[in-house]
């Protein structure tokens, strides 16, 4: 089994393991670029639920190759509840795998595939969401936080 294990720094200039949330369910989720569209959509979704997964007992951390400072302005700009952490030399992404070769205009390039890993309260990974369309996609995870399915 892979260990999943990173320290990153969140908006607030503080270090962030998973570790630090054993006992929880933590969702951390991947995405390209703080305050584009899809970015944007599913960041708004994860907070309109943030009371739900509170409930569950679940701590959202969302992880792009933003500085602290874009992170900062994204998160106050939309009242973001949880955690933004910065990874601007990709070494999470690569331990996650989320760097995939991508195709716009033409052009090939390196890019963020927009992914989610579910972590039970024992700091398993226990779910993988790949390559996930950000509208909906918080909903999903809920559901399976709620139900294992």
């Amino acid at each position: 089994m892979l260990n999943y294990d990173f320290v990153l720094k969140e908006t607030s200039g503080n270090d962030i393991s998973i570790k630090d949330f054993k006992g929880k369910n933590v969702v951390v989720y991947f995405y390209p670029k703080d305050n584009t569209a899809g970015c944007t959509t599913e960041a708004l979704e994860f907070m309109d639920l943030y009371d739900e997964f509170e409930k569950l007992d679940t701590i959202i951390i969302g992880i792009s190759r933003d500085s602290l400072k874009s992170h900062a302005r994204f998160r106050d700009k939309h009242d973001l509840p949880f955690l933004l952490l910065s990874d601007e030399d990709e070494e999470v992404h690569n331990l996650f795998s989320v760097m995939k070769l991508k195709k716009m205009y033409g052009k090939e390039y390196m890019g963020v595939e927009r992914s989610t890993f579910i972590f039970n309260k024992d700091g398993e990974l226990i779910k993988e969401f790949r390559n996930v369309k950000a509208k909906g996609h918080a909903e999903k995870v809920l559901e399976f936080i709620k139900n294992g399915e």
